[in-house]
């Protein structure tokens, strides 16, 4: 799915029918309203909670791309520029700041940031070989 053609509302929706979860059954293991979960999936109500995007990654079993979507359109459908597990961990390492500040400054190309996210990937791999 595309971030830019996609919706938090739209997504939630083909999530929990993809997981066979119903409207009514995902509000209750929220602990919503599923008037409010249908105000969610319609576009009428931005997600307010961390904690609630937590628990609804977690009953519909995302994985770490599904995750990451879910938190940038939730983000998005709030206006908020950053993702809502992003944050914490910008403000917490001044390395992190000055690499976007650097990146920002020198208009770092979508080309350049893959470059970084391969390196940073590879690692992984590296660091936990299956």
């Amino acid at each position: 799915m595309d971030i830019q053609q996609t919706t938090l509302g739209s997504y939630i929706t083909h999530k929990r029918t993809e997981r066979d979860k119903t409207l009514r059954g995902m509000a209750r293991e929220i602990g919503i309203s599923p008037v409010y979960m249908c105000n969610i999936e319609k576009g009428r109500r931005p997600l307010t909670s961390e904690e609630t995007l937590e628990k609804i990654a977690a009953i519909l079993i995302l994985n770490k791309d599904e995750r990451a979507m879910l938190f940038d359109l939730a983000a998005k459908s709030k206006s908020i520029l950053v993702a809502a597990d992003l944050p914490e961990y910008i403000n917490e390492r001044d390395i992190v700041r000055v690499a976007l500040r650097t990146a920002k400054d020198v208009e770092a190309t979508d080309e350049e940031w893959q470059e970084f996210i391969d390196k940073l990937e590879k690692r992984i791999v590296k660091d936990n070989p299956d």
